[in-house]
């Protein structure tokens, strides 16, 4: 054991985890135990860990304290069948009624078939080869079988480190429907023969959409934690753009591969003038944009640049694109907001959605005037009724459009909706503010 801990061991679980259950997964071949083994090992680190220092290698001590959970479940299973095979011998009418498979012959072993080592990686699980198992584990989770949606909710509950209630927000859905949506996804890969088996020739590409998408609401989560005090969670959004530059590298030429990855980092690149001093959000307008990451933008510039040659063919590539144009603007004001228009209605062709119809009306309003885009919020309050977003943007426009009494309505509702504690004192000091303008107007 090391005597000091080089991290918290809190943060260190986190990071360990999915590396863990990817080796766990492969090897056992169910999901439930690889996850109940893992929680056990977790347990017995975060109590033994902070007294007796880290292990040397803690994953792989992870590793070993997890298999022996799982080589005890199944001794647990076996020894519970060979009690049922002895009481059906001594009683032939139970022996009558047991399930096909309860009953075998005697002597048989009970002992389970060892491992077979994973490529890449050390007996003890240390990864010595260097396979990033959180990847592999997303595409593993991702199966073909699954509706997409299913295995998108499944991969970012198991592997993506998300909680329930954020994924059931990310997808405008209850938190009770997308519990069920996740059970059912685990039931329907349970009943499939060697469900995390790796997917043979031709079979990643199947999965790669899903995967993609599970990174992106990923780093979607990092970037505007929806749970929490503070607006962003780094570890989120970090271990997002490490997975979409290990695919990138894997896939170098696969435009919405490179598209995904250029998003993450413009987007990325204004995180530390989001938020002010005291923790406060400042909207896109009011950021010094001098102290954005200038390296993550030309990096970002250079891999959408690179897709344009496919043409615009994907979401990802198309909301890169638009981020470019934001990157690279002085201001707001001297954003080519026209261009970002014609986007936005290339980005609602291929991948129509309210969100998408959202933001095409910010950009119809900057070209055409806030009312103009009212005119294009008008038809989204069914689809949008429970997003704060939505009545945030009208209360813009309204605010724009000289509207303050309606707008401040509008920033009370979004307020009230979001479930950012950032968002929602931004939104509320907003409508004071306006209040006060209001009231102190002839």
């Amino acid at each position: 054991m090391t005597a000091t801990a080089p991290e918290p061991v809190d943060d260190l679980l986190r990071d360990l985890r999915p590396r863990v259950l990817g080796l766990l997964v492969r090897r056992c071949g169910d999901l439930a135990d690889a996850e109940d083994a893992l929680q056990e090992a977790l347990l017995a680190a975060a109590t033994r860990w902070p007294v007796d220092g880290l292990p040397d290698d803690p994953r792989a001590w992870l590793v070993r304290v997890a298999e022996r959970r799982l080589v005890d479940t199944v001794r647990a299973d076996v020894a519970r069948r060979r009690r049922e095979e002895t009481t059906a011998r001594r009683d032939p009418a139970s022996a009558r009624l047991a399930p096909a498979g309860l009953t075998g012959a005697a002597g048989a072993s009970p002992e389970p078939d060892a491992p077979d080592a994973v490529p890449g990686e050390s007996a003890d699980g240390s990864g010595a080869g260097d396979v990033d198992d959180s990847l592999t584990l997303f595409f593993l989770c991702c199966h073909p079988d699954l509706p997409p949606a299913s295995a998108v909710a499944l991969t970012l509950r198991t592997v993506g480190g998300l909680t329930t209630a954020e994924i059931a927000r990310a997808f405008g859905v209850p938190e009770a429907t997308m519990t069920q949506r996740i059970t059912r996804a685990k039931r329907s890969l349970a009943a499939l023969d060697r469900p995390f088996a790796t997917p043979g020739p031709g079979e990643w590409d199947a999965r790669l959409a899903a995967v993609l998408r599970v990174l992106y609401v990923v780093f979607t989560e990092g970037h505007t934690a929806t749970s929490g005090p503070s607006l962003r969670r780094a570890d989120l959004s970090g271990e997002a753009i490490r997975l979409a530059r290990t695919v990138h590298a894997l896939l170098p030429d696969d435009p919405e591969v490179g598209g995904l990855l250029a998003l993450m980092l413009l987007t990325d690149a204004r995180r530390d003038t989001r938020t002010g001093p005291r923790g406060e959000l400042v909207p896109l307008a009011e950021q010094d944009r001098s102290r954005w990451d200038r390296t993550e933008i030309v990096e970002g510039v250079r891999i959408v640049t690179a897709t344009l040659p496919h043409g615009l063919v994907g979401s990802y590539q198309v909301q890169a694109a638009v981020a470019a144009l934001h990157a690279q603007a002085p201001s707001t004001d001297a954003t080519d907001w026209e261009r970002v228009l014609a986007l936005y209605s290339v980005l609602e062709r291929l991948d129509p959605s309210p969100h998408v119809t959202l933001n095409r009306a910010v950009a119809v309003a900057m070209v055409d005037g806030p009312r103009a885009g009212l005119a294009l919020l008008a038809g989204l309050d069914d689809a949008l009724a429970t997003s704060h977003r939505l009545p945030a943007v009208r209360a813009h426009l309204l605010e724009r459009a000289g509207e303050t009494r309606a707008a401040v309505g509008q920033y009370v509702a979004a307020a009230a909706a979001t479930p950012s504690p950032a968002e929602r004192d931004y939104l509320t000091l907003r409508a004071a503010r306006l209040r006060t303008l209001r009231d102190a107007s002839p």
